[in-house]
């Protein structure tokens, strides 16, 4: 985390958040006012969305959401596709801010937080406890502490007021979009914002995260490929989490190892989440490298974030199998009819819109059709995926047709086709892919 970031109190109580947003968002108005003034005297005549999105005015709306954290910040991190010539540039920018480290709350809060949470005589069950948080997010921020016992771990704590304020932030952050016209007419999101609630209710359960790292810990125990922190259940509450303090470099940083490492990792990725999905049924959507470390000395991806995980049943899995297998094949009808098994389609879908979907299944296998190592670095397929999903997903009423399930999974898989061209990885995505759809 970037030590110069100010720590910024959360606003806790559901008016003073709204507050926030209303006085942003008059502040935006005002400055819009002044820049029409500005424009007109020049003698310009702007349109309404060039005196909205001014640098000034997208500078406001990325620090307060910022500042608010929480579902504020997540929902834009949840709309982010890393793609700016989709999306008008002024959104690029402030997605780009909202995907950056969040300002640490001070530690005032922070004590006031553990002394709820552990009692005011919590410090005598460590003997180091660093006020300095190791990284700061949309929802919590992580700190560097020592037990008595002498175990070194990593403390979650989430922010207050957080989990109270979700549904009311992402409707704000919905209104403040409309408001500053940052997205298109046309794209139609309230499914899933909907689901944005969901999910980051489920993500502010540090109960039930501490109950996925415990289960995929068992799930991987026997692959040298992974680590997994356990967890200290003792210091560990609904809104604490604590777990092993795990050794190793951000991902990121791996990306300057040599061809071998890099395609190594990728490669491990790549076929975890098709355990997760095939064997586990149980995947982890957030594909964000932030949740991601490398130890070179035990030659081990270090998986850290499980607060976003989701359950597929029998069903769907099945229908994905036909699908992969279908696509692989490059047997349309046998495409159309598991998509329509995963609920891609309904009546009144064109056929225009039936092929997008087929042609977009059809690049999302492309690595797999490849005979031996599929060199992403040389290819354009994340940004072709990326390019033919959001045609598919801006064109009307179409939005609300495919499953909320789909959609993370492919987000969780495309984010790895992305990280495998970011680290110019070479793989054999057919050898790892065959043992799951046979």
């Amino acid at each position: 985390m970037n030590e110069a970031k100010k720590s910024i109190p959360v606003p806790r109580g559901r008016l003073s958040r709204l507050a926030r947003f209303g006085g942003l968002a008059g502040s935006v108005m005002g400055g819009m006012v002044t820049e029409g003034f500005n424009q007109v005297r020049s003698g310009n005549l702007p349109n309404v969305s060039e005196l909205m999105l001014t640098p000034g005015n997208i500078d406001k709306v990325a620090k307060q959401l910022s500042a608010l954290r929480g579902a504020a910040m997540k929902v834009g991190q949840l709309l982010s596709i890393d793609s700016g010539d989709l999306l008008p540039e002024e959104l690029a920018e402030l997605l780009a801010l909202l995907r950056a480290d969040a300002n640490p709350i001070p530690m005032s809060q922070v004590v006031s937080i553990l002394n709820k949470q552990w009692g005011e005589n919590w410090q005598e069950q460590f003997s180091r406890f660093s006020f300095q948080p190791m990284a700061a997010a949309s929802i919590g921020q992580v700190h560097h502490a020592e037990t008595r016992s002498g175990r070194r771990v990593a403390v979650k704590i989430q922010y207050p007021g957080v989990s109270d304020s979700i549904d009311s932030d992402i409707d704000n952050v919905a209104m403040l979009l409309k408001l500053t016209r940052l997205l298109p007419e046309s794209m139609d999101i309230n499914e899933l914002l909907e689901e944005a609630k969901r999910q980051l209710k489920m993500e502010t359960d540090y109960e039930t995260e501490a109950g996925n790292l415990r289960l995929f810990s068992e799930l991987l125990a026997d692959d040298e490929r992974f680590a997994v922190p356990g967890v200290e259940q003792q210091l560990s509450h609904e809104h604490i989490l604590t777990m092993d303090y795990m050794e190793g470099v951000p991902l990121d940083h791996a990306r300057t190892t040599s061809q071998q490492t890099r395609d190594y990792i990728v490669s491990s990725l790549i076929e975890l989440v098709f355990r997760e999905l095939f064997d586990f049924q149980l995947v982890q959507t957030d594909p964000n490298i932030a949740n991601y470390l490398f130890n070179a000395d035990k030659n081990a991806v270090v998986l850290l974030d499980f607060g976003a995980c989701r359950q597929y049943g029998n069903d769907i899995v099945g229908a994905y199998r036909s699908l992969l297998r279908s696509a692989i094949r490059q047997d349309r009808d046998g495409m159309i009819e598991a998509a329509n098994d995963i609920g891609y389609f309904k009546d009144e879908i064109s056929d225009e819109q039936r092929d997008m979907v087929v042609q977009l299944f059809d690049m999302v296998v492309e690595p797999a059709r490849h005979s031996g190592p599929y060199d992403f670095g040389g290819s354009n397929l994340a940004r072709r995926i990326r390019d033919a999903g959001m045609e598919l997903s801006f064109q009307k009423n179409y939005w609300h047709t495919p499953p909320v399930d789909a959609l993370f999974f492919h987000r969780k898989l495309i984010g790895l086709y992305l990280l495998a061209s970011r680290f110019n990885a070479k793989i054999d995505v057919s050898g790892v892919m065959q043992e799951f759809i046979e």
